[in-house]
């Protein structure tokens, strides 16, 4: 309970009036009436302000939210049999982006109000909504009261999904074009059958089926389609090399919407699809087939984050040369630096005794702006070949895993789902696995 503005300068003219009465005699009467009459009407307005009844709050919101990515949430705030004038805050998670609040309201008997605005998580996993806030102003506006209203609310926020919405009524071929991956395809490659049709011109001799040819009178091509079933694993570092920002996003964050990307796609090719988290935290998803991997993909990893240690690479691989035993495509993502060259080569000859392995480097996004940019003094120059030589450390390490028929995606956060996207459409186009 607080006296508003109102309350306070009247106070301040009555401390006044008192400073006048004490000059002039005449004046007491008048001040100790005011005084009188201002005590009173605040007594009264607090006591009417009191009295009345709090506002029922519903709030409707979206139970899934994805991260950095704005949502609407809705109040419906109804009033009371008296005019009532309010200030209505959400208590939305902290840290999150909110846009429409606080907002002043005017309450009128038997109508319900309704306050529209956004919010954008900077987090993901699970994140509670407490209340709403309420400040009442009393029918006098001599005091004003907090109070909360609504009831608990707990979401999840999960990684950004929504480039998969985009993808569902699109082909897997147009979705790849749509992240910005580059297809090369060629008419007839693939190892598995698919149908027997007319010959094309440009079709290769290996096309074509003479016994059927001879039957038909024509020619007659066998066309063949991409290998289906095959197994895709992303791999995914949960250490301390992904907890870097880059722009509104971590490392971890771009990794995991990349994930999701590259698993989607996977998924519509009718291959199967599965994630282990290794270094911090540790997730693991046996690879499953049909687009219910999706879902169980975003429960499993919503609430995953990287953590402040160091990632055993050897201990990782160990753990899923056990898990994973029948061969796939396996996708480690992580941030490389050259001191982890030996581990991390440790680990991927010990994988590739059985997998076909493709690791993808993050690269921060502020180290190609230094490069870029401009140098005008000192500073600039110094920075620039730290820059530099960091950047040839780095090349070195890829060569090193390159040159044991390791591919390498040098990529900043924002280029890596289409790096992926088209490292798994090569794969398969090419008959890797």
């Amino acid at each position: 309970m607080r006296p508003t503005i109102v309350l306070v300068v009247l106070l301040v003219v009555w401390g006044l009036g008192g400073v006048a009465a004490s000059l002039w005699p005449a004046a007491v009467l008048p001040w100790n009436a005011f005084g009188t009459a201002l005590l009173l009407l605040s007594i009264v307005d607090l006591v009417l302000l009191l009295r009345r009844p709090t506002p029922d709050v519903v709030r409707t919101m979206a139970e899934a939210w994805p991260i950095g990515i704005a949502r609407p949430v809705s109040l419906q705030i109804e009033g009371s049999r008296q005019v009532q004038h309010v200030e209505v805050f959400d208590l939305h998670p902290p840290g999150w982006r909110v846009d429409g609040l606080p907002r002043r309201l005017r309450l009128t008997p038997d109508t319900v109000s309704r306050v529209d605005y956004t919010l954008q998580p900077d987090m993901r996993g699970a994140a509670v909504f407490e209340g709403v806030q309420l400040r009442l102003r009393s029918p006098l506006a001599l005091w004003r009261q907090r109070r909360e209203a609504g009831t608990r609310h707990q979401v999840r926020v999960f990684p950004n999904f929504a480039p998969l919405t985009r993808f569902a009524l699109l082909s897997a071929d147009r979705a790849s074009r749509l992240v910005g991956a580059h297809i090369k395809r060629r008419r007839g490659e693939g190892t598995d059958f698919h149908q027997m049709r007319e010959y094309r011109v440009g079709d290769s001799l290996r096309q074509i089926d003479w016994k059927a040819s001879s039957r038909a009178r024509k020619l007659i091509s066998r066309e063949y389609q991409d290998e289906k079933n095959q197994q895709l694993v992303v791999v995914l570092d949960t250490g301390r090399r992904m907890l870097a920002q880059d722009g509104a996003l971590s490392h971890f964050d771009h990794a995991l919407d990349a994930a999701l990307v590259v698993s989607y796609l996977a998924l519509r090719q009718g291959d199967a699809v599965g994630l282990f988290a290794t270094g911090g935290e540790s997730r693991w998803m046996a690879p499953q087939r049909g687009m219910g991997a999706v879902d169980t993909l975003l429960r499993i990893s919503h609430d995953l984050q990287p953590q402040p240690v160091a990632t055993d690479y050897l201990a990782a691989a160990t753990e899923l040369s056990l898990r994973q035993r029948r061969r796939g495509l396996l996708m480690l993502v992580t941030n490389l630096r050259d001191e982890d060259i030996e581990d991390v080569l440790a680990a991927v000859r010990m994988l590739q005794k059985r997998h076909l392995v493709v690791v993808a480097s993050l690269r921060e996004r502020a180290l190609d702006d230094v490069l870029s940019s401009d140098v005008l003094d000192h500073d600039d120059a110094v920075r620039a070949g730290a820059t530099a030589r960091y950047l040839a450390q780095r090349k070195a390490a890829h060569d090193a895993l390159r040159n044991h028929r390791v591919a390498v995606l040098d990529v900043t956060g924002a280029e890596l789902p289409s790096a992926l996207v088209e490292r798994y459409l090569a794969v398969k186009r090419d008959g890797l696995l």
